[in-house]
């Protein structure tokens, strides 16, 4: 009887599984740059997003334009941000460059933005005129800050602008005690897990991560990061890992990281 039982639980437990719909998936973090347009046409990049089940991704391209083509085949999927990199070669010199504040003027009154970002700058390079005036323009533009940055970055922005909103890119790479920190600091901090595995292992969340999800699930969200054309093709495995470890967590948690996040941050799923 008490075999029977047992049995007739792991069925009852297996169709409830079967039961749940698969996540839909919101990616905070893809890039579609100069150098994959020829490799992935716009309407394959957004064939690869159908594929994976990401119905909205948080979008930048290395001169902007990618992002303008994909916007063009499925602007209800595609939420764009406005990159300061004309080309990928500006990730180091950018922060020092005069040029980028008139090239980012001028499409900021020309076009439409969620964010500024994703755009990489560290400790009291932070402080330099360029990323204060970026810290202007979100303000005055309502935009979020998508900064790959160190906490001390992260510190500058708020410091700039204490209502700042910024999301952090790899949840700066680092650890998720640290990251747990900054959230309890910065009420209007939020975390990508882009390029990160640290967070999972065998479907499992592994330890520190577990407890920053369960205390923060309102302030993480997943991210692929499509820093190279052959990242691209990652979209979908990148998506069926992250719902395998999401299964570890509690399905309102799981929900809130996967896409609910994402929707109410940047923008409701497309009906």
């Amino acid at each position: 009887m008490r075999l029977l039982s047992i049995c007739l639980s792991l069925l009852l437990a297996s169709a409830a599984a079967r039961a749940e719909p698969e996540l839909p998936i919101f990616d905070a973090h893809l890039h579609y740059s100069h150098d994959a347009w020829e490799v992935v046409p716009p309407a394959a990049f957004i064939d690869i997003l159908k594929k994976a089940g990401v119905r909205r991704a948080l979008v930048s391209s290395s001169n902007n334009e990618g992002t303008r083509m994909l916007q063009e085949v499925a602007s209800d999927r595609i939420i764009p941000e406005l990159r300061p990199y004309r080309s990928r070669g500006e990730l180091g010199t950018w922060v020092r460059d005069p040029s980028v504040i008139p090239f980012l003027e001028d499409l900021l009154s020309r076009r439409k933005y969620v964010a500024i970002g994703e755009f990489h700058v560290y400790g009291d390079d932070a402080d330099l005129p360029n990323m204060r005036r970026v810290v202007q323009l979100a303000k005055k533009y309502g935009l979020f800050l998508h900064s790959h940055s160190d906490s001390a970055a992260v510190e500058h922005h708020f410091r700039q602008d204490p209502d700042a909103k910024v999301l952090w890119a790899h949840s700066g790479f680092e650890s998720p005690d640290n990251v747990r920190q900054m959230l309890r600091k910065y009420p209007n901090l939020y975390c990508d897990l882009a390029f990160l595995t640290s967070h999972a292992s065998n479907g499992r969340v592994t330890a520190g991560w577990r407890e920053a999800f369960l205390e923060f699930p309102d302030r993480f969200m997943v991210g692929t990061d499509t820093f190279t054309p052959e990242r691209l093709h990652y979209i979908v495995e990148h998506a069926r890992w992250s719902r395998q470890w999401l299964a570890d967590l509690p399905r309102d948690v799981a929900e809130m990281i996967a896409y609910r996040n994402g929707e109410r941050l940047f923008g409701g799923l497309p009906q």
